[in-house]
This record gives structure tokens, C-alpha cells and sequence, in this order.
């Protein structure tokens, strides 16, 4: 039977990886919504190949746009905050939430409350929200389908109805473009040094957290409510090639270990056919091509956002470690702050707010907002 989707951030690096393979498979898949923030252009163009529903702009002025290039279309247009919840709210059976930041938290929780599968690419929703949201998951009888590449290899080799074997689990980082970097010289790297991903292709905002490694934070924080284990209880290794994709460590001494070629389409598939497989166009591995994989322990002077994040998490905190991530992104990519005040704002940011009990949105966005503009001020 055929499957009906919303994809939440069509536009984005995981939603044109999700688009191409809605398009391989229009046997499988009935479009119900499309969402951008922005690209007027490329979402008229997606929602017209894949015969969608209903398109959405979160951005009310590119509206009329929306319109006229989906003149004559028998596609519903709207455009807005709450367009992007009707959206979210449509009876979809599966949700991409590929939506990036903290903007994709409400229209993720609003699919969650309908019980909807969702398919996670958006990591700062748990990262903001995890008690609220694993909450509400168990409540409406939802699903959490991970598909960032590490989150999602784990889910394929975890045995969650023995959970009492699992010793731990490990995300696998590739490094980022300033691994082998000193850190005298990554004082003065500059936003296009650091968007230049060595093995993947991805927007902005995560290639610059990939260099910082605050992505992989973000990452130990998703991983500690998506599995239920506690920080220490989940590692980080460096490795640079990007073909293990992370591993669970049982107490037998059995290592399992989910190994692809470094492309988002084959967690994206995983998700969207779970629990059966679907084909995608994604090289098969030839481990003997590759010849040799390689590891290395994170260093945590040059890369100190992985031991930031474990403070946030054993601190509930982590919607502060979010919140000042995103403002010190944005400045860097502004260059407006240098790329290792990243790391020392969303420390300071940590060390500075109290511990935070978070029991509803309205108080994720009151708190969000608050160290939002804390941290504009210490950048000014």
C-alpha cells in the first residue's frame, strides 16, 4: 500500500535528498505538503513533480510568488507560521521533519500530537524539547524514525527489546575540514573554509557545526533520548573516511556496526520504507576499494563543544546550548565573531543560565528567546 508524506524543509540538503527519492519511487509515495522557508522557485518545481497537495512558504512575503508560479495547479498555497502547522497537521501518515533549527520544533510537535510517523532529520527539536517531546511521543502513540546517518545506524543495530545487553554506543564523526588543523590556525579560518565539508554535501548552518563539532554535541544530546541512556553511556570516535556510520557495543563484546557510502539518501530511505527496504540509486560499498578505515579519539581542546554538550545534557540545559549555537553561527557566518568564539559563547552560555525544567512550548520559546538575545548581546 501506498504511504502518504509531508515533507517538512523540501528545499533544504536532507529534503532534496528526500524529493529525489519520492520521485524514483511514485509507486510507493502520495505527496500530501511541501514546506520551505524561502525557495519559492525550487518548491513550486518539486510540488509540481510530485503532484503535492498543498505547497507552504514560511516566508508571508514570497507568497504571492508562490502563487503565480503555481498558477493553474490544482496545489492548495499558503504561506506563514501557521500554514506551516496545518501542514504538519495534515493527515500525512509519515512527516519529514527536515526543517533546520528551532524553527522545526513546533510543526514537528504538531505531527507528533496526530500520531503521525516521523522521520527526525531535525536534531534541535529533541535537543530543545526531549522531555516534552519523547512525552508526547508515548502519549499519541507517535513514531520516532531517526534519519540523521549516525542516529539512524544505530537504530538499525540496536536491539531495543534487549536493551539490558547494550554496553553502549558510539557516533562516529568524520572531523570536519579542521581535524588536522592546529588551533593557532583555526583562529582565523574563515565561513567558506568551514562550509567546505570534506564528505558531505549539506546547507550552512550543519557544515559549520560539522567543523565545530557542535554537531556531534548536538548529535550525543538526540542519541541520549532517542535510545534512553545517559551521556556516559554514549561516545564520540573521529573517523575521517564517513563509512561507519556509528555502533552499538554489547556486553557480550559484540561490536555491531551499520557501514554505507557517505550519502543521505540511504537513512532517508530507511526511514520512509521502515520496516521493509526500498531501492535507491546510492553506490554499494566496496570495502576493498576503500582498503583502509581509520580512527582517532576527539581532541577536546581543539573541538571543546563535545564536552560542552555532556555539561548541558547532565544539566538540563541543552535548549541553552542550542540557542547560542545558532546566534554564534549566524554571526560567524555574518563574520561578525570568530569561528572558535562558536565554542566559547555556547560555553559561556552553559555556565551562565540556570537549570531548566521544560514542561510545555510556550516555555522552550520563552527560554529560547531569552538566551537568543543574551547572546546578541555578548556578540555586540
Amino acid at each position: 500500500m501506498k504511504k502518504s508524506i509531508t515533507v517538512m524543509g523540501s528545499t533544504g540538503s536532507v529534503g532534496t535528498s528526500t524529493v529525489d527519492l519520492l520521485k524514483r519511487s511514485p509507486e510507493l509515495f502520495d505527496v500530501e505538503a511541501l514546506t520551505a522557508n524561502k525557495n519559492v522557485d525550487l518548491l513550486a518545481q518539486q510540488a509540481i513533480e510530485l503532484n503535492a497537495k498543498m505547497a507552504v512558504v514560511a516566508d508571508k512575503k514570497a507568497y504571492n510568488d508562490l502563487k503565480n508560479a503555481l498558477s493553474g495547479k490544482d496545489i492548495e498555497v499558503a504561506a506563514g507560521e501557521e500554514a506551516l502547522l496545518e501542514a504538519a497537521a495534515r493527515p500525512a501518515d509519515q512527516v519529514m521533519a527536515a526543517i533546520v533549527g528551532f524553527a522545526g520544533l513546533a510543526p514537528t510537535l504538531t505531527a507528533i500530537k496526530r500520531g503521525a510517523t516521523i522521520l527526525l532529520a531535525n536534531k534541535e527539536a529533541l535537543v530543545c524539547a526531549g522531555d516534552l517531546m519523547v512525552e508526547e511521543v508515548r502519549k499519541n502513540n507517535a513514531t520516532l524514525l531517526p534519519v540523521d546517518s549516525e542516529h539512524n545506524a544505530i537504530f538499525q543495530v540496536f536491539d531495543f527489546d534487549n536493551k539490558f545487553g547494550i554496553d553502549h554506543i558510539t557516533l562516529t564523526a568524520s572531523g570536519g575540514p579542521f581535524r588536522c588543523f592546529t588551533k593557532q590556525e583555526m583562529e582565523t579560518v574563515t565561513p567558506q573554509q568551514a562550509l567546505a565539508h570534506p564528505n558531505w554535501d549539506m546547507g550552512a548552518k550543519i557544515s559549520i557545526d560539522s567543523a565545530t563539532m557542535m554537531n556531534k554535541g548536538l548529535e550525543l544530546i538526540e542519541a541520549a533520548y532517542l535510545f534512553g541512556l545517559p551521556e556516559d553511556r554514549i561516545k564520540v570516535l573521529i573517523h575521517p573516511q564517513s563509512i561507519i556510520h556509528s555502533t552499538v557495543s554489547y556486553i557480550d563484546g559484540s561490536v555491531l556496526a551499520q557501514l554505507g557510502d557517505p550519502d543521505m539518501r540511504t537513512p532517508i530511505a530507511c526511514a520512509l520504507a521502515w520496516p521493509e527496504r526500498m531501492k535507491t540509486p546510492v553506490k554499494q560499498l566496496d570495502l576493498a576499494e576503500i582498503s583502509k578505515l581509520t580512527f582517532e579519539t576527539p581532541d577536546h581542546d581543539k573541538f571543546p563543544a563535545l564536552e560542552i554538550a555532556r555539561e548541558a545534557l547532565r544539566n538540563h540545559k541543552t535548549i541553552v546550548f542550542n540557542a547560542a549555537n545558532e546566534i554564534a553561527v549566524e554571526a560567524f557566518l555574518q563574520k561578525r565573531m570568530s569561528f572558535l568564539g562558536i565554542s566559547e559563547l555556547v560555553e559561556k552560555a552553559v555556565c551562565t543560565f540556570d537549570e531548566i525544567d521544560i514542561n510545555s512550548l510556550e516555555t522552550v520559546k520563552m527560554v529560547d528567546a531569552e538566551v537568543r538575545n543574551w547572546s546578541r548581546a555578548q556578540i555586540n
